[in-house]
Formats: C-alpha cells, sequence, structure tokens
C-alpha cells in the first residue's frame, strides 16, 4: 500500500500503525439492536463456534428440525416439551420483536434470555456477513480497565453472570435445559479473549471517558444479579451496554478528531512539542453528546463526519511518512502522537514533496457523501447509534412497549418525528442503581446527573425535579422529596444491598 493507493482507494486498507492502534474502531459499528449486542456478546463471552456468520443458518436449521419432530409427533429424548409446544415457546413466549421493514420476513428471533438462545438467534444481519458487536464490548472492557489482569477478571466475571446456574430463576434453568436439549451445540464454556490492547497508563490516569465508566457499572450490575430474576438482571444489563457502547464510539470519533488536529498543525509546523501537550489536546476533558430532552443525531453524525476526515487524514499523513522513508508503528496513545508530529515537522520538506495535501483535498472531494455520512461507514455509525439507542419500533403495535431500556425516543408518533433524548424505565433503574453502588447514606439527584455525564449524557440536576426524568424517578419509587436535599429529591436504592438481605 502506498500513498497513491491510498489516493485510489481510501477507505479498503488503513496504514498498520493506524488500523492496529488502540484507539482504532474496531470493529466497525453497523446496525446493531440491543438485543443483538448482548447476543453477540454471549458469543464471544461463551460459545466458541457459534459466529456471527453461523447464526442466521442454525436458526433456519433449528426451525426444520422442529418441524421434522412435528411431523412425526416426536421430540429429543432430552427435551421436556413436545414439538408443537418448543414451537410456539420460540415463536410466541420467547419471540423479540420484528422491525416494520422485517414483517414479512420468516427468521428466528427470540429474546436472549440464556446463552443456548443466542447459537440460532441476534445477528445483526440476516444473511452471513455481519459485524461481530461483542468484539466491541470486549474491547471496551480492556480499554477501561487499569491493566490487562484486571480486564481477564472483569471478563471472567461477566461470564460466571451470564451462566446459567442454581442460583438462576427456574424459569432460566428450565429454558437453558430445553434449548440445550433441541440445539446442543455449541456448548456454554468460557472463551479465551486473546490479546487486546488497554489504553496506556499515562493517558488513563485522571481520565473519565466511557469504557472506564462502564467498567465498574458491569460490575455493579453483575452484583446486583441475585437480587431479581434473569429476565430483569438481563434487561439491566443491556440498558448499560447499549448506552455505553454508542457513548464509546462517539467518544472515540472525538479522540480521532483531536489527534487529527495535533497532526494537521504539525503539517503547518505547529502541534503538540511534547506527550504532556498531546495528551491535554486529544482527550477531550468534559465528554458530551447527549443532552437531556434535546435531539440526539444531528450531533452524533457531526462527530462521524469529524472522525470519518480525521481516519482520512492520519492514513494520508502515515503513507506520506512512510513514502518519505520514515515509519510509524504506532498510533495508541497521546506520546506516539506526539512522535509522529514531531517526525512530521522534522522531515516537513520531504513529506510536503509527497503532495500529501492534494491528495487529501482530492480524496476528500471525492468522497463527500461519505464525508457526510450518507453511505458506507458514517452511515454504519449512525444507524448503530440510532437502534442501540433509540426505542425499538416493533412491526407488531402490541408489542409497542417490549423495549423499555432505551436512552432515545421519538417525540412524536410520526416516522418524521425527531428522536430526543430521554431515558426509559428499565434504563433509570440500571443507572440509580449504578450511581449509587459503592456509597453509604443519602445521595440527591444531582450524583445521578454526575453518573449521566461519565457517558457524556448532560442533564441539570436542578431540571430533574419537572422534568420527564423527574417524573420516571418517581413513578418508579426511586426518589425521597426532601426539603433539605439539592433539588428537594433524595436517590432511593432500587434493589436492597447484602446488608439488607441479611438483616
Amino acid at each position: 500500500m502506498t500513498l497513491a493507493k491510498f489516493r485510489e482507494e481510501p477507505w479498503r486498507t488503513s496504514h498498520a500503525a493506524y488500523q492496529d492502534s488502540a484507539l482504532a474502531m474496531s470493529p466497525a459499528p453497523e446496525y446493531a439492536s440491543s438485543e443483538v449486542i448482548l447476543s453477540s456478546l454471549y458469543r464471544h463471552v461463551g460459545l466458541e463456534g457459534a459466529t456471527e456468520r453461523t447464526v442466521p443458518q442454525r436458526g433456519r436449521d433449528l426451525d426444520k428440525e422442529v418441524q421434522w419432530y412435528r411431523d412425526r409427533a416426536r421430540k429429543p429424548d432430552a427435551a421436556a416439551l413436545d414439538a408443537d409446544t418448543f414451537h410456539m415457546l420460540l415463536h410466541s413466549v420467547l419471540e423479540s420483536p420484528k422491525l416494520p421493514n422485517q414483517s414479512s420476513k420468516r427468521f428466528v428471533q427470540v429474546t436472549p434470555l440464556v446463552p443456548q438462545a443466542t447459537v440460532f438467534s441476534g445477528s445483526a444481519r440476516l444473511s452471513s456477513n455481519s459485524w461481530p458487536a461483542g468484539a466491541l464490548i470486549r474491547r471496551m472492557v480492556w480499554l477501561g480497565s487499569p491493566d490487562a489482569a484486571t480486564a481477564t477478571a472483569t471478563w471472567q466475571a461477566l461470564f460466571d453472570a451470564l451462566s446459567v446456574t442454581d442460583n438462576d430463576d427456574i424459569f432460566a434453568r428450565f429454558l437453558q435445559a430445553e434449548i440445550e436439549a433441541w440445539s446442543p451445540q455449541p456448548a456454554w464454556a468460557a472463551v479465551e479473549p486473546g490479546e487486546q490492547s488497554t489504553l496506556d497508563p499515562a493517558d488513563r490516569d485522571g481520565l473519565d471517558y466511557p469504557a472506564r465508566r462502564f467498567v465498574r457499572d458491569l460490575g455493579s450490575i453483575i452484583s446486583a444479579k441475585d437480587s431479581m430474576t434473569r429476565r430483569q438482571w438481563t434487561s439491566l444489563l443491556e440498558a448499560i451496554v447499549r448506552l455505553a457502547a454508542v457513548a464509546h464510539v462517539t467518544w472515540l470519533c472525538d479522540v480521532h478528531a483531536k489527534s487529527w488536529d495535533c497532526i494537521r498543525g504539525a503539517l503547518d509546523g505547529n502541534g503538540p512539542a511534547d506527550a504532556a501537550a498531546a495528551r491535554s489536546a486529544i482527550y477531550p476533558k468534559a465528554f458530551q453528546f447527549l443532552s437531556y430532552g434535546d435531539r440526539a443525531l444531528p450531533g452524533i453524525k457531526d462527530r462521524a463526519s469529524a472522525f470519518l476526515q480525521a481516519r482520512l487524514g492520519l492514513n494520508a499523513t502515515l503513507w506520506a511518512l512512510q513514502a518519505a522513508g520514515v515509519e510509524i508503528t504506532s498510533l495508541s496513545s497521546a506520546a506516539a502522537v506526539a512522535e509522529v508530529c514531531e517526525r512530521v515537522r522534522a522531515r516537513a520538506g520531504a513529506v510536503e514533496a509527497t503532495g500529501v495535501r492534494d491528495v487529501l483535498a482530492d480524496v476528500s472531494e471525492r468522497e463527500t457523501r461519505t464525508l457526510l455520512c450518507k453511505k458506507g461507514i458514517g452511515s454504519n455509525i449512525m444507524e448503530f447509534a440510532r437502534h442501540v439507542l433509540g426505542q425499538r419500533q416493533a412491526a407488531n403495535p402490541v408489542l409497542r412497549g417490549y423495549d423499555q431500556g432505551f436512552s432515545l425516543r421519538k417525540r412524536g408518533t410520526s416516522n418524521s418525528s425527531p428522536w430526543v433524548v430521554g431515558l426509559g424505565p428499565v434504563s433509570v433503574l440500571a443507572l440509580v442503581h449504578c450511581s449509587l453502588a459503592g456509597t453509604t447514606g443519602p445521595r440527591s439527584v444531582r450524583r445521578l446527573s454526575q453518573h449521566l455525564a461519565g457517558y457524556g449524557a448532560i442533564v441539570d440536576y436542578r431540571d430533574i425535579a419537572t422534568n420527564d426524568l423527574g417524573h420516571q424517578l418517581r413513578m418508579l419509587g426511586l426518589v425521597l422529596d426532601s426539603p433539605d436535599a439539592e433539588s428537594g429529591m433524595l436517590l432511593v436504592p432500587p434493589f436492597p444491598t447484602r446488608q439488607e438481605e441479611t438483616a
């Protein structure tokens, strides 16, 4: 690959230093629903062999096998249900709502309540080229952990929590055993996560970013599992995962844009002089991309567009440096970005001689539709954010209230109504629980406001008493009105603590 080749196909192959960076957006997000992410997470944690590619065909094969048993009035030896009842279980009791554009399609889509259900359901597409959404969550665990050992321990704790054990409710235990009887392979067992990157310790120090907040909240959600049924717990986990995933992707867009600002400055003879200056410039001190009650997608689109422009600029500069005889091996840290800036300034003449500015101008003009998120990677990021955060729009109007863990809701009933920031009841429960985890004594709603800010969602705690978030908190019994508290509202823990359980 050369700069000339990059000019012809700018999105096809990235420079190795960019592709292997810990801060690269890998895997690149595409369409996914909240249940698709959770299903893929199951497969990455403990179902080796059940890849995104195999899921659609396994679903079709299971449907055919169940029909074969129905025609012969038989069932597998280990099954408790007959074929007709199992068919109803899959296509009625456990069925997850289809989108309006899927209403005429026949495929198996069930709620990812237990691991074995995700062997044949929950891929992003009905074809064999779905993207591995669970790998994005795995990458977040490593980027949000202080070191690889802590990340591995968190990943193992997640596997243990997702496993169906004797502590799970009877329906979950029955369901796992029954689906195993009909679809036994692959079995549930821990999957080795492989080599993963962590954030540079110097960059991580004092930095609050979505992946770091997610890892803390993941521990809080896992600790609450024994307080509720498995369906309730998986709904809480799903709510946190979907908000954290979109916040992480949007944060990466910001980091890319700021990294490109540094290197573009170096092309002009400026840019950060050392790692400390680069660190200050790259990592946002106050990350925010959602404002409660306001439209959400335009801001995400702006960041996705800035990310795409940064990706072009970073790769063009790296290929230009290579053409000038300078090899760059990493863009994974502020120190690495500062080094690139230094190399660019030191070899300014040779870099300019490659025509990197003309290449960038030509590619940017040619790829305008992609940069505006009307097609390609940018469009995929918007699809990802919209479907993961937004409330599920069910083809069957009876099931329109199925999704309660959303972070975006429609402002009206029309198809053209904008998506605005508004938390569903399950999201509110999950976030209140996580914001109070590890605390003692009463906390005001300001604590919840600060916790949401960790994911880039901004709500003024003084407005909570009068907006729809305050209404949700009151309806769910999660606040006490107190004239002594800020805003007059104290948060109430939604689930009993271990001390309360043993008392």
